[in-house]
């Protein structure tokens, strides 16, 4: 506890510095920050938060909010003023502007048009622009903000009016040119640091040729999924988006790729565990009692059908107590083995590197796998069960069953995802608990069925 205190003491002291003299915001990230508020916020409570939040200047405010947790920002966004909001708002780029608007809009509607009116009209006309795409759309995370040049335009006039942008601070990550026709169609692209060796006095044109126009672009109705694998496939930084005519209209940011990439890996994971990612985030004791409760009640019916098969074969296991000993290594084994196929396929359909074509093979790869580690640890499991209960006859039971609830496993493991896939519902959703209870009760039947039959 008292670590705890000298590390917050601490980094109120560097907060306190940096409001003093604002100008030390640029020297840190607004990540950075936001670890510092979120401690306040923490361990102090609601209002030495908002104290620090109100403090910090709107230049720098706006990137800090949108790096806090969402019940955090959510806090000061309510608490925050209009006309502040409108301040912090103006000073972000367009795509950032557009996602704080639309926080706000989802906490207040009202607030949200009273920051609106506080806005300059570009400003206004550019988050509109944005909030018109849907959320899984290329548009919906695109920048205005970018730097083009047309063709006939000299090298050296670009730069110059490269140079006023920044010196405005209007502009940054700038990495390229994107070369436009006198319609503002994209033709291309050539890198600055390739403009740098360029004569000033010469034109576009005259460096311009067929490998400037071999550059990657999406629409910005394109779906962003489309957005991250190109953003994989080709190493990209940043990507210029245009309309269905090739209009150039923005472009998307590795920043902004980043983040959603994390996104979707959170929730993949919060939902292979049955856990609501927004809930959780809320800190609601009720709702995530009763999310996490749902899929419990869930697992709880899947549980007793493993109890039901369990119970026909009773007087079996009355007369041969050690199968109540070596019942949850076959269905562990099973259970574990199916996750393993399960995570590998659900993983390659979510990152949409796996096409029905494919999947036959992937099919078949989880299966032999499964039927070779099925033998091994068969063998392994056999030879234990019969030092450890001196009977040749257990031995080949529970390596029967090792054989068929590994197989099992990894058939399911993969086939479930992709049957949900096919049907149109989240493989990461429910095929946890339907792989669970086929190992389970396909495990327990197996091993007690053939303890039935071998041992009787």
């Amino acid at each position: 506890m008292l670590e705890e205190t000298i590390h917050l003491e601490e980094s109120k002291s560097l907060l306190d510095a940096l409001i003093e003299k604002p100008e030390k915001f640029k020297e840190y990230h607004a990540n950075e920050i936001a670890k510092i508020l979120k401690e306040i916020y923490n361990q102090e409570g609601l209002e030495s938060f908002l104290g620090y939040t109100r403090a910090i200047p709107e230049e720098y405010l706006g990137e800090v909010l949108l790096e806090l947790p969402e019940n955090i920002k959510d806090e000061a966004l309510h608490e925050l003023s209009a006309s502040k909001l409108a301040e912090v708002v103006d000073e972000l780029d367009s795509d950032d502007a557009a996602d704080l608007m639309q926080d706000i809009e989802e906490i207040d509607s009202e607030k949200e048009q009273e920051v609106l009116s506080g806005l300059d009209k570009e400003d206004i006309e550019d988050i509109k622009r944005l909030k018109k795409y849907e959320e899984d759309e290329a548009g919906s995370i695109m920048q205005t903000e970018l730097f083009s040049a047309q063709l006939d335009e000299t090298i050296g006039e670009a730069v110059e009016r490269l140079k006023k942008l920044k010196r405005e601070e209007d502009l940054d990550n700038i990495h390229q040119v994107f070369i436009v026709d006198k319609f503002n169609m994209l033709i291309g692209v050539i890198m600055l640091e390739d403009i740098i060796t360029y004569d000033f006095d010469k034109k576009f044109r005259d460096y311009f040729d067929k490998t400037h126009k071999m550059i990657q672009t999406v629409r910005a109705t394109d779906k962003i999924s489309d957005v991250v694998h190109i953003f994989s496939d080709y190493d990209l930084v940043v990507l210029p988006v245009v309309d269905n005519h090739g209009v150039l209209v923005g472009r998307i940011t590795s920043d902004d790729i980043y983040d959603i990439i994390e996104e979707q890996a959170t929730d993949q994971i919060y939902k292979m565990a049955g856990v609501d990612d927004e809930t959780e985030e809320d800190k609601d004791i009720a709702s995530i009692t009763k999310k996490r409760g749902i899929w419990l009640g869930i697992n709880l019916i899947t549980a007793i059908l493993a109890s039901l098969v369990i119970g026909l074969f009773d007087e079996t296991i009355q007369k041969y107590v050690a199968l109540a000993v070596l019942m949850p290594i076959v269905a562990s084994m099973g259970g574990n083995a199916g996750t393993q196929s399960l995570t590998i396929m659900v993983r390659q359909i979510a990152l949409g590197e796996m096409t029905w074509s494919e999947a036959r093979e992937s099919v078949k790869q989880e299966i032999i796998v499964a039927l070779l580690n099925g033998l091994i640890f068969a063998v392994l499991m056999g030879v234990i069960a019969l030092f450890w209960f001196h009977d040749h006859r257990l031995g080949i039971v529970i390596g029967l069953a090792m054989v068929i609830n590994l197989l099992a496993a990894g058939f399911f493991g993969a086939l479930i995802p992709l049957g949900l896939k096919k049907i149109g519902t989240d493989p990461a959703v429910a095929s946890t608990v339907l792989l669970t209870t086929v190992t389970d009760v396909l495990g327990f039947f197996a091993f007690l069925g053939l303890a039935k039959i071998i041992l009787a």
